[in-house]
């Protein structure tokens, strides 16, 4: 069978509109500075680790994704869900250590992620949220502490998972503050550390840094038409190497050759690097969820070639707005994250890095606890999960509320007011990750609002280290 991921296919998949090709000129002076910032390797620790987000866009609704089992507290969430509720016996139970009594289980359509939380691998974040200090419902309705911007809309509130940085509108992401940190633990200044499986993200965009974008599928074209060897195409991409090949003179020009060139050469690299690369016992579905884990399995395993001890890579898989055809639309789509975390957490595990490498779950809110006829609308807290063998797994952190309306935390209409910031659980990965203590109100400007950055222990707990 036809290897897709050739070397043509990634010259045109991987890397050249991820440092800016896609507007070069207004890139440039951001891409020098990303060039000059990747020229120290001094490194960290020596250690390779990844982290790998997976972005439900649109808002997971996450309380049908986790759900309890116990007569009492699944009695008060089939009222509160009503028409939406999942049939108790249809629900995977799982086994957690800290449930206080309380039992849990996972939609029906996702067993293999149960298994992974009974072995240890799996955590779930509960209530948790954008806010930018602690507030508690009375506080909601007096409007006496700030409240993140636009709550409840989509822009705003993918921006302010992807920022960690709620009261503004910021377009730099938390991944890129990330990677601006800590570029010198990688080797190669063509590369990002931070990889995007689904283009141009908020998430990644740092301010030395943007993402290197690749296709799991390799169908699309990031400087459109090079490498073709058909029609036009040959033309353009003879014109583009002979750009690349001159000499100038004039100091714009060279900037922004040498940029592009920098480009290609990533982009070379990786192709051969991914090319290399033996194919994998562990069989995943063909779907986005799956083919874009993947395709990060393969990046993995050609970490060494590429030179990179820290990676973050980020998948965006849409269609979370179920404000209609709630039950069916969610059946499918946590079908696929499921089968996707199983392969991925297999080939993790053919590689031996699975305890260095951790998958965690974001979504724009979860949605309201009460129908709407056939759906749900926006809300707020939602639960999100932690996948890797650095995870304290088995284990809820975080408090998951009670589901009755009209509860302390219930805002109305079955919206839930984070109980847990998002600022907690971002700031325990980057610690994982290599983030310093004293670089965490870098990276997230309100930590110190919910979290001692100098008191020694981590902010939720849920990883190891």
């Amino acid at each position: 069978m036809k290897n897709r991921y050739n070397r043509r296919n990634f010259l045109r998949t991987a890397g050249l509109v991820s440092m800016g090709m896609a507007t070069p000129f207004s890139s440039l002076f951001k891409l020098n500075a990303l060039k000059a910032a990747t020229l120290n390797n001094s490194g960290r620790d020596g250690t390779y680790k990844a982290l790998v987000c997976l972005y439900l866009g649109g808002g997971n609704d996450s309380f049908n994704m986790l759900i309890p089992r116990g007569d009492a507290e699944y009695n008060e969430y089939a009222v509160t869900r009503s028409n939406l509720a999942i049939p108790k016996n249809d629900i995977v139970p799982i086994d957690v250590l800290n449930g206080n009594g309380k039992t849990f289980g996972l939609h029906p359509s996702m067993p293999d992620a149960a298994s992974i939380f009974d072995a240890n691998n799996m955590a779930f974040v509960n209530n948790v949220g954008t806010l930018i200090q602690p507030t508690t419902k009375q506080d909601f309705y007096n409007n006496s502490v700030p409240l993140p911007l636009g709550l409840f809309s989509h822009a705003d509130q993918t921006q302010q998972w992807q920022t960690a940085n709620p009261g503004q509108r910021s377009a730099i992401g938390w991944a890129g503050k990330m990677a601006d940190l800590m570029n010198d633990m990688n080797g190669n200044p063509n590369i990002s550390m931070n990889i995007s499986l689904s283009g141009t993200n908020v998430f990644q965009y740092g301010n030395n840094n943007v993402e290197f974008s690749i296709d799991p599928f390799g169908g699309a074209d990031n400087i459109y038409g090079y490498g073709y060897d058909w029609g036009v195409n040959i033309g353009r991409t003879q014109a583009l190497d002979q750009m690349m090949n001159r000499q100038y003179t004039d100091l714009y020009q060279k900037s922004y050759m040498d940029v592009l060139k920098g480009a290609h050469e990533g982009s070379q690299l990786f192709s051969d690097a991914i090319a290399a690369v033996p194919d994998f016992n562990t069989v995943f579905e063909v779907d986005d969820v799956s083919q874009s884990l993947h395709m990060i399995a393969k990046v993995i395993a050609a970490r060494e070639t590429l030179g990179a001890e820290r990676q973050i890579f980020f998948i965006d898989y849409g269609g979370w707005d179920h404000h209609d055809e709630l039950l069916n639309n969610q059946q499918e789509m946590l079908g696929y994250v499921n089968n996707g975390l199983k392969s991925f957490a297999e080939v993790l595990n053919e590689l031996g890095v699975f305890d260095q490498v951790t998958t965690f779950s974001m979504s724009d809110f979860s949605r309201t606890l009460t129908s709407n006829g056939n759906g749900t609308d926006h809300a707020w807290g939602e639960n999100a999960m932690v996948m890797g063998g650095a995870v304290n797994g088995k284990k809820f952190y975080g408090e998951y509320p009670s589901l009755e309306l009209g509860n302390n935390v219930e805002l109305g209409d079955g919206v839930m007011l984070p109980t847990t910031a998002s600022d907690l659980y971002f700031a325990e990965l980057a610690l994982w990750f290599g983030i310093t203590p004293s670089e965490l109100e870098t990276v997230f400007p309100n930590i110190a609002n919910f979290y001692d950055v100098n008191s020694g222990v981590m902010p939720l707990g849920f990883m190891n280290g």
